[in-house]
């Protein structure tokens, strides 16, 4: 008879919370026990709230517990553990649980179900079978189905991936390179910490595949400082992958090489802009570039480069694997396809929803979120990470997409969710977003510089009551000249979470109801 398999997650997030002391209890009670079992240390599947999530194969499908405590593992052997049997912690079958039975994960489709550094599950899982594709179509048709599939940057920019990369393809060059950029420095954001911990091969595969369809034969993976884990996991995982001849010198039996290097970020927020974080590849200090030239014509070490984030590479093995049109047909209007909606702040159940474009803030909040944590009203939502609007509650069902976000004022970006409750001071949150941006600007460029310094003070101002509506009109002038001045999106979208605090919580402000806004 085999050994059961129990799942116990390595992600960084169950980590935090013991389980590598939860796998340790499991290991001495079973081997105290006589029980023979093989630990497989899984990614997280993104509920957070549950973590340390255990899971038992079973003829019936895989049975979770959660959240699992080292302390747990004795009672829970004894009410039938490995065999799937009923405990206060149990949530019955895992695909059944509500949370993930509602989502439509394609790019998360292995996590938490694959050991991250096995090759052998990765492939039997679909791994491989989009570089396989893409070797045997050739570049032309590898950009055009990336092209055809929709795929927009899910870094935050959502300018069509396709069109870069087939504006790389063009250009000439003896040198191409291809960089993912892996600063996820957005706060409440983790979907590429989850993909680097918890399926690496899959962002490797994309980046191959990338470099297949423009020619480039060295790539960059920059990942922030703050994820040992996830550097540690990539750099084991690109030798195996190097090993088993899917890069290196012969990508799968190609001819062609390609190489790939993992580079640690240097703890700057601004080097998430791809100008920056080129110029910190290159051993410089981490300041935004001018454009033109654009990085796809002169790039990295000035040649042409594909720069896309995570989670738009890691797509594209499963659009290569299934076709342009499989991906396409999620979504909605221009939004193709699906993104990793990250919740966290004040909710009940904080994790990773992957769902086609197109629900409701109102629906992730509630349907999977659970309300918030303190069970207080929610107040305000952050939408895509620090520099994002404020949504108010007028505004949450307005289906997730990148126009009809763009059309409120607000950014979907890297599909990061905060949540705040009635307790919030929208003042100090836009106060907060100003100092941010003084804290991480380079430097480079007036607008952003100054007019973040400058917003601070104006907002402390308004606070404390001094010549409240001149002040307002003062702070909505620096927002325009930093939205239209500033050389990157630093300081081009500090104004959203300023100006939405101020248009829809004014009363935050000490102002009676909302100034005329600016056009």
């Amino acid at each position: 008879m085999s050994a059961i398999k129990v799942y116990v997650p390595r992600d960084s997030a169950a980590l935090a919370v013991g389980a590598d002391e939860v796998a340790t209890a499991l290991l001495k009670a079973c081997a105290a026990r006589g029980l023979e079992i093989e630990l497989v240390r899984n990614s997280s599947r993104g509920m957070f709230w549950l973590e340390p999530l255990v899971e038992v194969s079973t003829p019936q499908g895989r049975v979770a517990y959660g959240p699992v405590e080292a302390d747990d593992i004795e009672g829970l052997l004894d009410a039938g553990l490995l065999q799937g049997g009923a405990h206060a912690l149990g949530h019955g079958l895992t695909e059944a649980m509500p949370y993930l039975a509602k989502q439509e994960r394609l790019t998360f489709a292995r996590m938490g179900v694959t050991d991250p550094l096995s090759l052998s599950d990765y492939e039997a899982h679909g791994g491989w079978a989009g570089l396989r594709q893409a070797v045997s179509v050739g570049s032309e048709t590898i950009v055009q189905t990336v092209l055809d599939s929709g795929l927009r940057g899910r870094g935050g920019a959502a300018f069509p991936a396709g069109i870069k990369w087939r504006t790389v393809a063009q250009t000439a060059s003896a040198q191409k390179y291809v960089v993912c950029n892996a600063d996820e420095g957005d706060s409440g954001t983790y979907s590429d910490r989850m993909t680097m911990e918890g399926d690496p091969f899959m962002l490797i595969e994309g980046m191959a595949i990338a470099a297949l369809a423009v020619g480039a034969t060295k790539g960059f993976i920059y990942v922030r400082s703050e994820y040992p884990y996830a550097i540690d996991t990539l750099n084991q995982a690109i030798a195996l992958a190097t090993q088993a001849g899917f890069i290196g010198a012969h990508v799968c039996g190609t001819g062609k090489a390609f190489e790939l290097e993992v580079r640690k970020a240097a703890g700057s927020y601004v080097c998430g802009e791809e100008t920056a974080m080129l110029e910190s590849i290159e051993g410089k200090r981490g300041v935004v570039r001018a454009k033109p030239p654009l990085p796809a014509i002169q790039g990295l070490f000035g040649q042409p480069t594909v720069i896309n984030n995570v989670i738009t590479l890691a797509s594209v093995p499963i659009i290569m694997a299934k076709g342009a049109a499989h991906y396409r047909d999620y979504g909605m209007g221009r939004s193709k396809g699906t993104l990793p909606f990250q919740l966290a702040g004040n909710l009940k159940h904080a994790g990773l929803v992957e769902k086609a474009f197109g629900l409701t803030l109102r629906e992730l909040l509630y349907d999977f979120g659970g309300g918030s944590r303190s069970g207080r009203p929610i107040k305000a939502v952050q939408v895509g990470g620090p520099l994002g609007a404020y949504v108010p509650e007028s505004q949450w069902d307005v289906p997730l997409d990148y126009e009809a976000y763009a059309a409120m004022g607000a950014v979907v970006g890297h599909g990061g969710i905060v949540a705040h409750d009635d307790t919030a001071n929208m003042a100090q949150l836009a106060r907060y977003a100003m100092a941010f941006c003084a804290l991480e600007s380079c430097g480079k460029c007036t607008p952003c510089r100054i007019g973040s310094t400058r917003g601070v003070e104006v907002i402390d101002r308004i606070a404390d009551g001094r010549n409240r509506e001149q002040q307002v009109h003062l702070l909505r002038d620096l927002c325009d000249t930093m939205l239209h001045g500033s050389l990157c999106a630093m300081g081009g979208m500090t104004p959203y979470p300023v100006l939405s605090a101020l248009n829809h919580y004014p009363q935050d402000f000490g102002l009676a109801d909302a100034q005329p806004k600016a056009a």
